[in-house]
C-alpha cells in the first residue's frame, strides 16, 4: 500500500495529475479524494459493468440482415438459405468489432477532452428501435439498413450543431431541478430493472401477457412462447450464482468498503460460469452453447470490418420524405434520452455546479457524444449514448476523465480480445447493476418533497423512467406534469388576484426558463459577440465551491 501511496502521490504531482486535476496536482480545482490508482479501478469497474455491449448490440443489429439483404428484400427463402446466414454472421462479427471500436474512441475522447469519468457506447434501446423499428428484421422495416444509418450521421452532425449553440446545454438547465435529480434515481431504477431482467441481468424478473412483470428464474426448457415460466420459477441455477455472488457477495463487501467490490463480483460469477460441465454454465451443450464456446476458445481474435464499413446511401430520390421523418424521429428520441442520461451521469459524479445547472467544458461534453453518434454510423452502428453504467465507476470513486479513459483502453483491448469480454455472462453483470441502481437512489432525498408541485412530477419522471423503458419518455411524462400542474396553480392564483395559492407554495423551487445559459451562452456565441476571452466562461475566472457528488459519502467532494 506504501508503494502505491507513493506512486499516486508521483503521478498527481506530474503533468497528468495536473491536466487531471487530481488532488496533490497543484490545480486550483483539483479533485479532493482523487487517486490515480482508483481512477484506473472505476474505470475498470465501468468497462465490466457494460462490456456485455460488445456481444448484446452485436446480435441485435444482426438482425436486421444489414447489407445482406441487399436485392433480397421480403424474400423469405432466401433468409433460411445458408448463403444469407453465413453473410450475417459476418456482419455479426462486423458489429463486435465495431462496438468495441466506437466505445473505445467515444470514451477516451470524452475522459481527455471533458475530464468527466461518463463512458460512451452504442445506446441499448436505441439500438433495438433502430433495429426492430426502423430497418426492420431482415429489412422488413421502412428503409434500407445503409439509408437509416445515413439517417444516423446525419442526427449526428445536427447534434454537434445544437451543442455548439447550447440549445442541449440550455435544455437540461431549462429542466426543473426535481426532475433532474429523479431522472437520475429513474435511471437507477432502469438499471435494476435490467440487473434483473434476462438479456443483461439475473434472469429473475421477466414480462407477462398477464402482468406487465412476473417472477422467473427458470431455465429455458420451461419457458413458454412469450418467455414466461410455466413451472420451475426461481429454479435455475445462474439465476441464484447472480444473486448469491453478484448481490450478496457485492454487497457484502461494499459493506466493508472493499476496494473493487463490483469487479470481485463479476469475476467470480464469471469464473465459475465458464467451465461447461456445470448446470449454471454459459456454454450448454447446445447448438448456441457450441457457438459461443468456439468463439471464447478463440482467446484473442481481431476481425476487421468486411460488410458495415463506410456504406452509407446518399441517393435519397426514392424515400423522399421519409428520410426527413427518420431523422425528426431519432432526434426526438435521442435529444432527451442522451442529453438526460450525459446529464445526469455528470450531476451523479458531483461535476454539476448547483448554482448555474452546468458543468465545466459541457459544450465538449455535448459533442463529443454527438461525433461518437456519426462515427459510429460510418462504422455501420446505432447511435451512441452515454452510459449508464458508468455510475458503477462512480460508485467506485471515479471522478476524473481517467476513468473514461481507462474504460476506452479496455474496450480497444476488447478489440482483440472480443471472444473473452463477449462471453461474460448476463447473470455477471446483473449484481452490479442492482447495485449501481441502489446507490444512484440515494439522489431522491434532494427532491423537494413538500410541495406537491415538485415532488409528483419528479415521482411521475422516477416511475416512468424503468417502467417505459425509456428515459425519454419518462422525462416528457415528469415535464407534461410539471407544467400542467404549476400553470393551473399559476393561473388560479391570477384570477383570484392572489388569494387562492397552494398551501405549501412557500416550499416551491425556483424555476425560470432563463437560466445560467442566458448569462454564460456557450463559447461560440462568446466568439460571435466578440469577446477576446471566449473560451473561458465566467465561473472559469471565479473562485471555485466543492459539490458534493450525488450518493456520496465522507470523503468524496468535488466541484
Amino acid at each position: 500500500m506504501g508503494f502505491l501511496r507513493s506512486f499516486d502521490d508521483a503521478i498527481a504531482a506530474s503533468p497528468v495529475g495536473w491536466f487531471f486535476r487530481l488532488e496533490g496536482s497543484g490545480h486550483h480545482k483539483s479533485w479532493p479524494d482523487t487517486r490515480f490508482s482508483v481512477e484506473i479501478r472505476a474505470g475498470l469497474s465501468t468497462f465490466m459493468t457494460m462490456c456485455y455491449v460488445i456481444a448484446a448490440n452485436a446480435t441485435i443489429l444482426s438482425e436486421t440482415g444489414g447489407p445482406c439483404v441487399d436485392g433480397h428484400r421480403g424474400d423469405l427463402e432466401y433468409f433460411q438459405t445458408e448463403e444469407y446466414k453465413s453473410c450475417v454472421f459476418v456482419v455479426r462479427k462486423d458489429m463486435v468489432t465495431a462496438t468495441a471500436a466506437v466505445a473505445a474512441l467515444a470514451s477516451f475522447f470524452m475522459g481527455l477532452l471533458t475530464n468527466l469519468p461518463v463512458a460512451i457506447a452504442p445506446g441499448m434501446g436505441l439500438n433495438a428501435y433502430f433495429a426492430y423499428q426502423v430497418v426492420g428484421v431482415n429489412g422488413s422495416g421502412a428503409v434500407s439498413y445503409q439509408l437509416a444509418l445515413t439517417a444516423v450521421f446525419v442526427e449526428g452532425l445536427i447534434f454537434i450543431v445544437l451543442s455548439i449553440l447550447g440549445l442541449r446545454q440550455w435544455l437540461a438547465q431549462v429542466i426543473p431541478s426535481s426532475i433532474k435529480i429523479a431522472c437520475g434515481a429513474g435511471i437507477g431504477m432502469f438499471l435494476t430493472l435490467v440487473g434483473l431482467g434476462y438479456s443483461a441481468g439475473i434472469g429473475a424478473i421477466t414480462g407477462s401477457p398477464a402482468t406487465p412483470l412476473t417472477l422467473a428464474g427458470c431455465k429455458d426448457e420451461y419457458k413458454d412462447e412469450f418467455g414466461v415460466c410455466t413451472s420451475h420459477i426461481m429454479q435455475n441455477p445462474t439465476a441464484w450464482m447472480g444473486f448469491i455472488f453478484g448481490v450478496i457477495l457485492t454487497a457484502f463487501l461494499m459493506m466493508y468498503r472493499v476496494k473493487s467490490a463490483i469487479v470481485i463480483g463479476i469475476l467470480i460469477v464469471s469464473a465459475i460460469s465458464w467451465p461447461r460441465n456445470t448446470d449454471f454454465t454459459y456454454f450448454p451443450y447446445t447448438p448456441q452453447g457450441d457457438e459461443r464456446f468456439s468463439y471464447f476458445k478463440a482467446i484473442a481474435a481481431f476481425h476487421p470490418l468486411e460488410k458495415t464499413l463506410g456504406i452509407l446511401q446518399w441517393d435519397l430520390s426514392a424515400v423522399g420524405s421519409r428520410f426527413a421523418l427518420i431523422i425528426l424521429t431519432l432526434l426526438y428520441v435521442d435529444i432527451l434520452d442522451c442529453t438526460g442520461t450525459l446529464y445526469s451521469m455528470a450531476r451523479f459524479s458531483g461535476a454539476v455546479n448547483p448554482e448555474t445547472g452546468d458543468f465545466d467544458r459541457s459544450t465538449l461534453a455535448y459533442c463529443t457524444d454527438a461525433a461518437a453518434i456519426s462515427v459510429g454510423a460510418l462504422l455501420g452502428v446505432s447511435p451512441s449514448v452515454a452510459y449508464i453504467e458508468s455510475g458503477a465507476g462512480i460508485v467506485e470513486g471515479g471522478r476524473t476523465g481517467i476513468t473514461s479513459i481507462t474504460t476506452g483502453l479496455c474496450f480497444f483491448v476488447s478489440i482483440f480480445f472480443a471472444p473473452v469480454f463477449a462471453s461474460i455472462p448476463p447473470w455477471a453483470t446483473g449484481g452490479a447493476l442492482i447495485m449501481v441502481g441502489c446507490m444512484m437512489m440515494r439522489a431522491t432525498l434532494a427532491i423537494n418533497w413538500k410541495y406537491p408541485g415538485d415532488s409528483i412530477p419528479a415521482f411521475i419522471t422516477l416511475s416512468f423512467i424503468p417502467f417505459s423503458y425509456s428515459i425519454a419518455y419518462g422525462l416528457i411524462a415528469g415535464v407534461i406534469t410539471y407544467i400542467a400542474l404549476n400553470s393551473m396553480a399559476w393561473v388560479l392564483k391570477k384570477l383570484s388576484n392572489g388569494r387562492i395559492v397552494p398551501i405549501d407554495e412557500d416550499s416551491k423551487e425556483y424555476w425560470s426558463y432563463k437560466t445560467e445559459f442566458n448569462h454564460n451562452p456557450s463559447w461560440f456565441i462568446r466568439a460571435i459577440r466578440g469577446e477576446k476571452r471566449f473560451w473561458k466562461q465566467d465561473d472559469d475566472r471565479a473562485a471555485f465551491e466543492l459539490h458534493e457528488p450525488i450518493g456520496a459519502g465522507k470523503g468524496m467532494n468535488r466541484f
